[in-house]
């Protein structure tokens, strides 16, 4: 890692691009600073306080804190994460769509095109709901469709600058925008998680066991690090065999490649479909009086994170089991729509490959079939250990959910990885067109 930084601090366009990409990150934080007009700013601190579900602390590390503080950018780009995830989806679902991703650069453009109308959509729902929802129980100082109408205004802007904003690190800076943002976002938040830990676990001891205790907690998280980043990184190689072939005068062809299927392959979008899933009822129920100790109230807290592995209420775990559950379906759902094995075999024998000791065609995508499901199955337990930690630390020692692990921490290296990638190949590109 750090002797790819120092050789892309050699070269100048490199260092240009990531002079630009820390401009914007730096813009970024301080947009997250500025309150929204007419809010009050301690509502929403207040209410993090008396709920600590997973998708309110899940929002909140993803805005880095602008949620809590309810800034102009509170939205962040969650609207946008969300709306890549939906077209995503519907270039599956829609024939139409599909075509016009497989149309080269021009199909690829209009898909982001659209991306960007979800966005904006979907920003200015969310929006009108907190603004109106949250409104009435004290987020605005005078509820009135002119506070709403600020608010509104003022949440879908900041979103929207924040998606144009990670297209310019793009395209000027070392790449990867949307999720650098992403990335500066849940890294602010380690600060205050640090505290947290402080307070709660050092602080009341004495010296001695403070030394104990911390080194005990920096193993413990150098261990859920290590483990993120082969979860990140492990893949399964399938060997691929290329047949050799007359063309013209000359024999081509005879080499061997790999197929790898990374054993997660789905990513952190279970743990966030997952999470949704379960906290959309919660997060609805913030907007009316609920009696929490009726039937519906009790559903709500089995359904709320928050809950699960409290000692002094065990029962409310079930929920764990529920979550975890919906993390493994959606790691084969997500894997299913984005990998599609017979048509990875047909692409294999078109281009007069096989897979040694498999036929070509339908027994090739049948194994490959067989070894995605025990991937993925591999992948999403490892998956659900990382996910469900910071809620086990949580119930169990009654702390603030700490941010920079779980999914947190799946984000953040994968989106290092990623950009680490992108940062070699640019170097790479750039001594090759050196040469030539």
């Amino acid at each position: 890692m750090l002797k790819t930084l120092q050789n892309a601090l050699k070269v100048k366009d490199l260092r240009k691009r990531m002079f630009f990409t820390a401009l914007m990150l730096i813009v970024v934080r301080i947009g997250s600073q500025l309150p929204v007009p007419g809010a009050n700013p301690d509502y929403f601190k207040n209410f993090f306080q008396q709920h600590q579900g997973d998708a309110f602390n899940l929002l909140n590390s993803f805005t880095g804190g602008s949620f809590e503080s309810f800034s102009i950018l509170a939205l962040s780009i969650t609207p946008y994460i969300t709306s890549s995830i939906i077209m995503q989806l519907m270039t599956i679902a829609i024939p139409k769509l599909e075509e016009m991703q497989k149309d080269g650069e021009e199909g690829r453009k209009k898909i982001v095109e659209y991306t960007r109308y979800v966005t904006v959509a979907l920003a200015l729902i969310e929006s009108i709901a907190m603004s109106i929802g949250f409104g009435r129980q004290g987020l605005l100082e005078q509820f009135n469709w002119h506070s709403v109408l600020v608010v509104v205004l003022t949440l879908t802007a900041g979103s929207a600058f924040l998606m144009w904003l990670g297209e310019r690190i793009t395209d000027k800076g070392i790449g990867n925008g949307i999720s650098l943002i992403l990335l500066v976002n849940i890294l602010s938040r380690i600060p205050d998680d640090i505290k947290t830990i402080y307070d709660k676990f050092i602080a009341p001891s004495s010296v001695a066991a403070g030394v104990v205790i911390a080194v005990i907690i920096i193993a413990i998280l150098i261990a859920i690090v290590a483990f993120t980043i082969l979860l990140n990184s492990a893949a399964r190689k399938i060997p691929v065999q290329y047949s050799q072939k007359m063309q013209g005068r000359r024999l081509i062809g005879g080499q061997s490649s790999h197929i790898p299927l990374k054993v997660n392959t789905a990513g952190v979008i279970p743990v966030i479909f997952a999470s949704s899933l379960m906290s959309t009822p919660v997060i609805i129920s913030q907007f009316f009086n609920i009696d929490y100790s009726t039937i519906g109230g009790k559903v709500l807290m089995l359904l709320n994170s928050g809950s699960w592995f409290r000692p002094d209420r065990p029962w409310y775990t079930f929920g764990a089991l529920i979550y975890i559950a919906l993390i493994i379906v959606f790691a084969y759902f997500y894997t299913s729509i984005t990998f599609n094995p017979l048509e990875i075999a047909n692409n294999i024998k078109k281009q007069g490959g096989f897979i040694p000791g498999i036929r070509p065609g339908k027994p090739t995508s049948d194994y490959l079939n067989k070894i995605l499901n025990y991937i993925v199955l591999i992948g999403a337990i490892g998956l659900t250990i990382v996910a469900v930690i910071p809620i086990v630390l949580s119930g169990i020692f009654n702390i603030t959910r700490i941010s920079f692990i779980g999914t947190s921490l799946i984000i953040i290296v994968g989106v290092i990885q990623e950009t680490l990638k992108q940062i070699e190949t640019k170097i790479v590109a750039r001594e090759y067109d050196s040469i030539f």
